[in-house]
């Protein structure tokens, strides 16, 4: 069964991929920040919708979707416009290979991220691991 992209729901199902995930888990077990993923709307999507996930050390503490950025301070902003993001998401498109060509930004910093391209790798491959449907 889908889950709905830019819900609770979706988001409690990334949470549960991440905690039972070993391969995340040791991919991230240096990696200390919290993130909002940001998916911005584009020509062929009108919404906006924001995650935000407390990664610490291979778990995720937290994992929920907020209304509004200023809600929490993450250490980290990963955003795009939503073409790009879904790309990501039906695994049409690279993570690493997005933020490097710039198809999706991160704010934040950058030399943590370039040395942990695998808990990127696997952070997506959580995202993807269950069936997302997208809202018209």
């Amino acid at each position: 069964m889908a889950v709905m992209f830019g819900t609770q729901e979706w988001a409690d199902g990334l949470k549960s991929e991440l905690d039972n995930s070993k391969a995340y888990k040791e991919a991230a077990k240096n990696w200390e920040g919290d993130l909002y993923i940001i998916v911005e709307p584009d020509a062929s999507y009108e919404r906006r919708h924001i995650i935000y996930l407390d990664l610490w050390h291979g778990d995720c503490r937290e994992a929920s979707v907020v209304q509004d950025e200023g809600e929490k301070s993450p250490r980290y902003r990963i955003f795009g416009p939503f073409t790009n993001m879904k790309r990501i998401l039906d695994k049409e498109a690279d993570p690493v290979q997005a933020m490097m060509t710039g198809k999706i930004k991160v704010q934040g910093d950058m030399s943590q991220i370039m040395r942990m391209p695998r808990a990127a790798v696997e952070l997506v491959n959580c995202m993807t691991a269950f069936e997302t449907e997208f809202p018209q």
